[in-house]
């Protein structure tokens, strides 16, 4: 398994640079996400995973949320091919659509709840 806690200084920047341009959608999400408030699990955003700067993880539930704008529609093989990576590192990624965040967030959250408690490692 390939070495992920090392970040490359470009990849750090771009993951600044998506944190201070969030889209609307990934800023209102993460009011939600922050602070433990879904299943009491810490969320961090646009977070580095290997090469990929994911839009948000749980890393203790090994749970990747991504929201997905317009420009999705046209690189399905990359997304695509991303995922899979992502789960062969042991990930489990969910995506939504903006309009889905933007317009139901509180089944949005339902959705990544349900995943958190399917994930979550019961204490020693």
């Amino acid at each position: 398994m390939k070495d992920l806690s090392r970040i490359n200084p470009t990849t750090k920047r771009n993951t600044r640079a998506l944190r201070r341009d969030m889209s609307d959608a990934e800023r209102l999400l993460w009011q939600h996400l922050r602070r433990r408030q879904v299943a009491g699990q810490r969320f961090r955003r646009q977070h580095p995973v290997g090469t990929f700067i994911v839009d948000f993880a749980c890393l203790e539930a090994a749970l990747i949320v991504e929201v997905d704008g317009g420009q999705h529609a046209d690189q399905k093989e990359y997304d695509t091919a991303r995922t899979a990576w992502l789960e062969r590192q042991g990930f489990r990624v969910v995506r939504f659509w903006n309009s889905e965040v933007l317009t139901n967030l509180e089944g949005v959250r339902e959705v990544i709840e349900r995943e958190l408690l399917s994930r979550s490692r019961p204490p020693p």
